[in-house]
């Protein structure tokens, strides 16, 4: 690999506290902490979930491109969260465990494992750090001991935090919105719409799965809680950047920052870094990717009928297919997802293994290029990526790498390496067949396919066409697509649909 010049463009990254795109700073120079929220581990993350890890990857990868030393906490939530933001009704751990039948520590483990896979599968590099939040709970009880003589007030459901002792609560969604809070269930005794549990008691007679004696009564801790208590215990307060989905901007986000204030605001801190409790959250930067929309509507759980990674694979489509088309949009935007927008990403994969793959056969023949040719490709790639990482601009300039035929193939692949450094697509080391996945219920093998493909070549030569549409058809009926004419050369395709 040649020498070239480190990236120099300044890293511009939106922080949804300001609504704005801002110069990246570290706290510590040199380094990065960020933490993003994990999943609840009580059924399989849905291609939405996952495409928040695409991202919070992308935003990892591009740190350490431009030289930071990145420390990344993920945490599983295996406890506190409701079956909404509200504070009242089931614990989605303890449903999936009565609705599976099995314990709650089993349903997860499954699902936590499951998560997990997905996260290899999409080439997603492992954390720093996992967190659990059952780990965790001596430290949420102390947590809460601490904050609540000022903040927080008792109810015969729990501790609930009293959200107008903080100053600028709800700054994170644009403000106290009443309105938004509407849509949690109310519960008796709250003393504003917008307070939320610190820890919720077991109802009387009943016993839960998971519960702690605290002393509050004996119960479990809220949503809201755990992350401010994982961050603060993991990367200290305050830490860089805080990373999770849009839909956590609204409620989940404000709640962790009013917590982060209270303890701030009870226990100190350093002054010179946070210089006032109003402007204290606990992150300086907090980042939030937008909803992947299926044609039926944003996907959900909660809906029903949500797809998986699991899924896709099982289909025979490569994972990574999903992840260049979560890289084909801005992570702001809302990226829609159909089968046939999936084909065209796999199709664009395809594409690109192929050219890469003919620019390593040029490499052996020819010299190395110079380092400088390399250097002004790298100069465009870093500003592209440091432009609050705009992966769809680089997706277009590696196109661009791809087809400059007067660089030489040693240089070009020298850039393909470092910009695949931070889009993640295994660009020099996949293969085109890796990308050929038999799905789980094909009842046709590659073999098969093959045999018949070269029987209808000899038809269409002897132009007995009847023959050829005779074959094309039972393909098709079979779940196999013939191209003809395809320009990649690759002839069939299993249907995605």
């Amino acid at each position: 690999m040649t020498d070239t010049a480190p990236p120099t463009a300044p890293l511009r990254l939106f922080n949804s506290l300001s609504r704005s795109v801002e110069t990246f700073e570290p706290i510590v120079p040199g380094t990065a902490r960020v933490y993003s929220c994990g999943p609840t581990v009580y059924n399989y993350a849905h291609l939405g979930n996952l495409r928040a890890y695409v991202f919070t990857d992308t935003l990892r990868r591009t740190l350490a491109w431009k030289g930071y030393d990145v420390t990344h906490v993920i945490n599983i939530t295996d406890v506190g969260h409701l079956t909404s933001d509200a504070d009242a009704g089931d614990d989605k751990m303890e449903a999936a465990a009565r609705t599976q039948a099995k314990s709650i520590w089993d349903i997860a483990a499954h699902y936590t494992q499951a998560f997990k896979q997905n996260i290899a599968d999409l080439n997603i590099l492992e954390p720093s750090r996992w967190t659990v939040a059952t780990d965790y709970v001596p430290q949420m009880i102390a947590f809460a001991e601490r904050i609540a003589p000022q903040h927080c007030y008792e109810l015969p459901t729990g501790l609930y935090f009293d959200s107008t002792t903080v100053p600028d609560y709800g700054a994170l969604a644009g403000g106290r919105d009443d309105a938004a809070n509407a849509r949690i269930d109310p519960v008796e005794g709250k003393r504003h719409p917008s307070d939320f549990a610190i820890w919720r008691k077991s109802p009387p007679g009943e016993q839960r799965q998971m519960e702690w004696d605290s002393p509050w009564g004996k119960g479990a801790p809220g949503w809201h809680l755990e992350c401010s208590v994982m961050s603060h215990d993991t990367l200290g307060h305050p830490f860089d950047i805080h990373t999770g989905g849009i839909d956590h901007r609204e409620i989940h986000h404000p709640n962790e920052i009013a917590q982060n204030q209270a303890f701030h605001a009870c226990c100190g801190g350093d002054e010179s870094i946070t210089p006032a409790v109003a402007g204290f959250t606990g992150a300086r930067w907090w980042m939030h990717n937008n909803f992947l929309v299926d044609r039926a509507g944003k996907m959900s759980k909660s809906k029903g009928g949500f797809t998986t990674l699991f899924s896709l694979i099982d289909r025979g489509v490569h994972p990574l297919a999903y992840r260049l088309l979560c890289l084909s949009a801005h992570y702001r935007s809302e990226l829609e997802f159909s089968g046939e927008i999936l084909g065209t990403a796999l199709t664009r994969l395809k594409r690109m293994l192929m050219a890469v793959n003919s620019l390593r056969n040029l490499a052996e023949k020819k010299p190395d290029g110079n380092s400088a040719q390399s250097a002004a490709f790298l100069n465009t790639f870093d500003a592209e990526i440091s432009n609050d990482l705009n992966t769809s601009n680089v997706l277009a300039y590696v196109d661009i790498v791809l087809g400059r035929s007067d660089i030489r193939p040693s240089d070009r692949l020298d850039v393909l390496a470092q910009i695949d450094s931070v889009l993640g697509l295994n660009l020099l080391t996949l293969t085109r067949a890796d990308l050929r996945i038999r799905p789980n219920d094909a009842t046709i093998t590659e073999t098969e396919i093959e045999a018949e493909l070269d029987r209808r070549k000899a038809a269409r030569a002897n132009k007995d066409f009847a023959t050829s549409d005779a074959i094309r058809d039972s393909l098709a009926s079979r779940g196999v697509e013939v191209m003809d004419g395809d320009p990649l050369g690759w002839e069939w395709k299993l249907d995605l649909n």
